[in-house]
This record gives structure tokens, sequence and C-alpha cells, in this order.
């Protein structure tokens, strides 16, 4: 209980020089009175993360569909992860969605001239499920993608309603190849079919985003010149609010603040490994861009655990890959380039070391899903109250096209969603239809279509499983 009684806003913050720290969820600030909320409360309290990764997947070819080698080979709730990309999920299938065999028809080519132009339009695609305007100028034209939509509606009672973060270099000017402009392929995530929103690559830049709201940037330079953490300029504010409170919010408290400072050292490290002269595998990466990929993906997953714990946003778009990349991921167990090993030639074995690539980007998921597994969040925990969507606009990569894209969900979003499930599609169904399922998880209950829907998925299990053709 709150020692004194009164009641602590849920926007209460820590200020210091050049920080303001949002609070996580504590007791105090949850009086008698407004414990029970009711379903339509809950719901605008769902957390949403939109995650990426382009290149389709191995399980989208017919040796990969033969193998399961995304797609289980049964739908309902007995299905087998063990031979799929997907096996380093199964700590988490009571949190599982899998909409499998969905196709991207918006992604493809409408007329001659945007004729293997793929790589180049299907990131707008992911979010938005509506076809590109071909142009390499700034008359960029798509749609507004679900992120933003969530975000219009709910993310404006938060201090920041909505980020979007990526991994790769996002940064390319102008026009990309066969006649799109860059911009298609730097954003997933857009207000408006005319704005895309730009993606943020540099961890410290979201890590002063959440925790240095109100300060100029010669207040953050001063304290990161001063090797000072954000926790040393709200001492002074910490110890005060912990005289009022009791031991259980301390405790609480003092986790958050933890982790919060833990992410810090972390950012810290990799900016002073960066800046040290040694040679980069990244050499024209930002400084505060650590080299490894999974560095990269966790600490930008632990920031979006530690905004959502402190209710900043709700939204996140979170962008793993850019097309056309050729990265390599030697923690794989397969040191073959990205794009190249996505062009498989139909080859077995190629196949499956793409395979490989592919389990070791869905690998990254668990690792928030953990997170958010162990964050208290009203009477569950974030991953009870929260929507996580996993998928690619592109299938089989080596061929270019969008059917059979790979896309799960994780989270129970405020118990829109029961999870341990697999839903495989008839042929020819839309992603769009699983989005649209996704939309109404989200509180969107009276939307009819989105993007080029046909209807909303069923996802209740069936009594028995039955082979899945994809």
């Amino acid at each position: 209980m709150f020692i004194t009684g009164r009641h602590l806003p849920r926007r209460t913050m820590l200020k210091g020089l050049g920080a303001t720290l949002a609070l996580p969820l504590l007791d105090a600030m949850q009086p008698a009175s407004v414990i029970a909320q009711t379903t339509a409360a809950r719901a605008r309290k769902v957390r949403l993360v939109a995650i990426e990764m382009v290149h389709g997947s191995a399980g989208s070819t017919q040796f990969g569909i033969s193998q399961s080698l995304w797609a289980p080979a049964a739908t309902g709730r007995a299905f087998d992860l063990a031979p799929t990309s997907l096996k380093t999920l199964e700590p988490f299938r009571d949190h599982l969605t899998i909409v499998s065999n969905t196709d991207v028809r918006n992604a493809e080519a409408f007329t001659l001239p945007e004729i293997g132009g793929d790589h180049f339009r299907s990131s707008a695609v992911f979010l938005t499920q509506m076809h590109p305007k071909q142009t390499q100028g700034s008359d960029v034209n798509v749609g507004t993608s679900l992120d933003q939509l969530y975000a219009q509606k709910f993310g404006q009672d938060t201090p920041i309603p909505s980020m979007q973060l990526c991994i790769e270099n996002v940064d390319q000017s102008g026009g990309c190849s066969y006649g799109y402009s860059c911009t298609y392929t730097d954003s997933i995530s857009w207000a408006s079919p005319e704005q895309p929103l730009p993606m943020v690559r540099d961890p410290r830049v979201v890590f002063d985003s959440l925790f240095g709201a109100g300060a100029t940037p010669g207040e953050r330079r001063q304290r990161r010149l001063e090797d000072k953490s954000l926790l040393d300029w709200l001492s002074t504010a910490v110890g005060q609010l912990k005289r009022d409170l009791g031991a259980a919010d301390r405790a609480r408290l003092d986790s958050y603040l933890t982790e919060v400072r833990e992410v810090e050292r972390r950012i810290q490290r990799v900016e002073a490994s960066n800046s040290s002269g040694e040679a980069r595998d990244l050499p024209g990466a930002p400084i505060g861009v650590p080299d490894s990929f999974s560095e990269h993906v966790k600490i930008m997953f632990d920031l979006q655990a530690l905004a959502f714990a402190s209710d900043t946003t709700r939204v996140f778009a979170f962008k793993l890959g850019r097309d056309a990349s050729n990265r390599t991921y030697a923690e794989s167990g397969f040191g073959g380039a990205f794009h190249s090993t996505s062009h498989h030639g139909e080859k077995d074995a190629t196949i499956l070391d793409f395979a490989k690539i592919n389990t070791y980007h869905v690998g990254m998921v668990p690792y928030l899903l953990e997170k958010l597994k162990n964050t208290p969040d009203g009477d569950g925990s974030l991953l009870d109250n929260s929507l996580v969507i996993y998928g690619s606009p592109m299938g089989d990569s080596h061929v270019h096209n969008h059917k059979r894209c790979p896309l799960f969900f994780a989270g129970h979003a405020g118990g829109r969603l029961k999870g341990g499930v697999h839903v495989a599609t008839p042929d020819g169904t839309p992603m769009a239809n699983a989005m649209l399922t996704a939309m109404h998880a989200l509180g969107f209950d009276d939307m009819a279509a989105f993007g080029d829907s046909t209807g909303a998925v069923d996802l209740t299990a069936p009594a028995a499983t039955t082979a899945a053709r994809a």
C-alpha cells in the first residue's frame, strides 16, 4: 500500500537535469475504487509490437512445406514446433497463434513496369496491406499502417503515441530500383497514405527519447560527457518517492530502475567500444549501434519492454531487416549472406541453410516475450496484455512471390487471443484477413475491412488436428 494513503497519479514522473523517467505501474497508482477495470478499459491498454523480417521464409518453398520448415504439419492445438523455424517459441506456445498459408497480393506487380520491384515495395505493404504507388519522387502513396491506426485511436494518452525502430540501415534517400522510392523500403509505419514515419536505428536515440523528455541536446550531451547515469541525475527524486511507498512498491521500483541502468550501461559499453578506433564490422553505423545483430535486437527489445512497463508508449513498429541486405549471421550456425541465400535456386541444401537464418531471426523474439511475461501488468503480465505480430510480406524469396507468407501472433491481447493454436487458412486467403483479425483484437471491433481483406480469420481451434498445407 501507499503509506500516506494518497493516490499517486499514473503519469507521475521523476525529473532531473536532462532526464525524465516515467514510472512502472505501482500499487500506489491503483486505489481500490479503480482496480476493477472494465473489459473496454483493459483493451485500450493492450501493447502492440509489429515486427517485420524481410525475404519470406524457407518454409514458403515447396520443399520447405514438405519439411514443415515454417508452419507445423498439424493445425489446431496439438502442433509440433520441433521441425519448424518457430521451435524457439515452444516455451510460449500458450501465447502463440500461428496463421499460415496467407498471401500478400498487394505486394505483387500489378503492371508491367512494376515487375521485378518486389524487394522495393514489399515492406510498405506489410502493415498497410495496400499496393504502393510506383514512384521515385516524393509523391509516395500506400496506406495507413495498422500500428498507426492503433496509435491514433489509443496511443494519444501516452507521452509518446508510437515509436518506430529498425536494425539495418534505412536512411537511403531518393530512388531505389525498378522505379520505387527508397521510402518504401525504409519504413513499415505510415501515419497516412502519404506519410511514412522514420525508423530509429540507434539505441542511444531511443533511450534519450524515452528517458530524456524535455531535455535539451546540450543537457543530454553534458550528462554523457560527465559519464553519469541517468539515475544519478534523479537520485534525489527517487529518494523522495521511496519514502512514500510501501515495501512491495519499493521493490518493484528498484527492479525497474535496475533494468533501466543495465540497458544504459550496455549502450555505454557499445559506444565506448565503437569509439575506440578498432575496426568495426559495421563501419558506417552510428556509434550507438552494436556490430552484433543479436545484441542490437536485444537492447531494442529491452527498451520496448521498459517503455511498456512505464506506459511511455504502447505501440512499436520494429523492422529487423532491409530487403536485398547481404548481412551474415554467424550466430545462426550458417555463415552465408542473407540475400544470396534467400535465392536458393530450389536446392534443398540451400533452402535448409536459409531455414537456419529464419530460425535465428525468430529466435530473437523469445527474449522479448520472456521480458513481457515477467513484468506484472494488472492481474496478469505484459505478455497477457500485448499483441506481438511477426511476419514477412514475401513468401518464397527465390522467385519473389508473396504466397504462403510467414506470420504469427504472440500474446493474449488483453484476453482477445487465446493462443496455443495453428490455423492454416484456405489457399488464396489474404494476409490482410489475419491483420483484420489483429485489429479486432486491438479493439477495432467495428472495422469491416483492412487492405484487401475478405473477412476476418477464425482463430477458434478445431476439435481435431488436420494436415496443414503450408
